[in-house]
């Protein structure tokens, strides 16, 4: 069952990210709202998962004081010598808590903005996207799910002339993609599997909505004049996404359906980055013991994508990829020769030769 808060005025914002790169085009400023339709396992933000505001502990910044003890309403809060635990039963996320923490160790994730307000502070970073053809994203999370405001607010920017992008999992209403198309100047579409029984499993829906949804947006970008620009983006996922079968099936299906309309085709590398996410929230990870793709499976399967009857040149690798022996090898060499500084490595840098 699909809740889409419709209040045009006001929204829960997880994070606002600034000098973003990865989501469309250009220098961008990403908003993340709160909420989302699905439950992937294999979720990187599952901060964003939930529509209301939750509390965690960054053990490494407590200084012990037990200022939060004093101030919390509903004595959800334990401090003991592991650590803070954290009632989630009875933690209303109302924030003291975490306004009152001297070393800033508790933290609320998300924050109600008004929509004006959340408009002006985008809008601060304009320099940025004239001189990189760059933009404003909204994300989560999933942003259809305050449909009302994500609609107001891409509506707000695109009369202030800046670009304007939609990130969606595409499990929503046809309302509430009603409401936002018309005021993307392109729309990130996510298609993680294409089976439906393997989706239900890993997301807690099967994709038939999502299929109907995208559908339903290519022909909205064919007979209107914005959206202009459609990217697919595939998360590779270990055991889960990243198999040739469902890369092969989703370029098909793109091949099919989507070959007139769509631009580009991520396939997003996996990364575990998220790991002290799921702890802070006292959540397990079934991801968590996963490791990083290596670049030759990123290449089968970049390989594979292009083999599935879409253009090949829409098809773009992106992410971080495992580390293997011989590079490992050769990041010692370089150390030794700086004499054994600490040196970081760009998982793309070129070959030493």
């Amino acid at each position: 069952m699909l809740t889409e808060n419709l209040n045009k005025n006001q929204a829960t914002i997880l994070e606002i990210v600034r000098m973003s790169t990865e989501d469309g085009p250009g220098i961008r400023t990403t908003v993340f709202l709160k909420g989302c339709t699905l439950k992937c396992a294999w979720c990187h933000n599952p901060e964003s998962i939930s529509i209301k505001p939750q509390l965690q502990w960054v053990g490494s910044r407590c200084i012990g004081c037990k200022t939060c003890l004093s101030v919390c309403k509903e004595n959800a809060l334990t401090l003991t010598e592991t650590g803070m635990l954290i009632d989630r039963a009875r933690c209303t996320g109302c924030g003291d808590c975490a306004m009152e923490c001297p070393g800033t160790a508790l933290e609320l994730l998300g924050k109600i903005w008004s929509l004006d307000d959340l408009v002006e502070e985008v809008i601060k970073d304009r320099a940025y996207f004239k001189t990189s053809d760059g933009g404003i994203t909204i994300s989560g999370g999933e942003p259809t799910m305050q449909a009302g405001f994500a609609g107001a607010f891409l509506k707000s920017l695109r009369q202030k002339g800046l670009h304007t992008a939609l990130d969606t999992c595409g499990q929503c209403s046809r309302d509430a993609l009603d409401q936002t198309l018309p005021y993307a100047a392109m729309v990130l579409f996510d298609m993680k599997l294409i089976d439906p029984k393997a989706h239900k499993e890993f997301t807690g829906h099967d994709n038939k909505r999502i299929l109907d949804n995208l559908l339903y947006v290519a022909d909205y970008i064919r007979s209107h004049v914005y959206p202009n620009t459609l990217w697919i983006r595939t998360p590779l996922i270990p055991n889960a996404t990243a198999t040739p079968e469902n890369i092969n099936g989703i370029g098909q299906f793109i091949a099919k359906n989507l070959f007139d309309v769509v631009d580009r085709w991520e396939l997003c590398a996996f990364n575990n980055l998220c790991r002290d996410k799921y702890l802070r929230l006292d959540q397990k990870w079934t991801f968590h013991d996963a490791q990083l793709l290596t670049k030759d499976d990123m290449d089968a399967l970049t390989k594979t994508a292009k083999s599935s009857g879409v253009d090949r040149k829409i098809v773009f690798p992106t992410g971080s990829t495992r580390m293997e022996s011989s590079e490992t090898e050769e990041k010692q060499e370089i150390q030794q020769k700086v004499g054994g500084l600490n040196v970081n490595f760009c998982s793309c840098r070129p070959k030493l030769t």
